[in-house]
């Protein structure tokens, strides 16, 4: 169990849940092109310090662009649809066909893109170890050639 750095703090055991309801996510956070990203938990919407929250929406037939996530370590929960989570290996595009109920790891710096040839939606649910949702997105062209 982990120890609690400072039992006496006033107010350190009071501290208040927050609720984040669905229609209050905010799409004032990193975007890329091809997809939204809805910002739920961080420090501008409930005072979060460690970590990031939110979800991602892919059209159908659409992808976004290659970007990556700067230090951030990011978790991604696949909710709905047929995602497909693009990245380079010794030089070559990898692709990762998770289905709903799947889970995603995406480590520090690694350029990717997700797409989506479905018919439907792709909706996923990102955590990220930093409190904000970095995004930095990569020129146009393959992600072979930005590795």
């Amino acid at each position: 169990m982990a120890q609690d750095p400072n039992p006496d703090a006033p107010d350190h055991w009071h501290a208040p849940l927050r609720h984040v309801r669905a229609a209050d996510l905010s799409t004032d956070t990193g975007q890329s092109s091809g997809m939204t990203r809805k910002e739920a938990v961080s420090g501008k919407s409930v005072g979060a310090e460690k970590v990031w929250m939110g979800e991602a929406h892919v059209a159908p037939g659409t992808a976004s662009a290659n970007h990556h996530h700067g230090d951030s370590e990011t978790g991604i929960y696949v909710v709905s649809g047929r995602p497909v989570f693009v990245f380079a290996r010794d030089g070559e595009e990898v692709r990762l066909t998770p289905q709903p109920g799947d889970y995603v790891f995406v480590p520090p710096w690694t350029p990717h893109r997700e797409e989506n040839p479905g018919d439907e939606e792709a909706v996923v649910v990102l955590a990220r170890s930093s409190q904000e949702a970095v995004v930095v997105n990569l020129p146009p062209g393959s992600l072979a050639e930005t590795t």
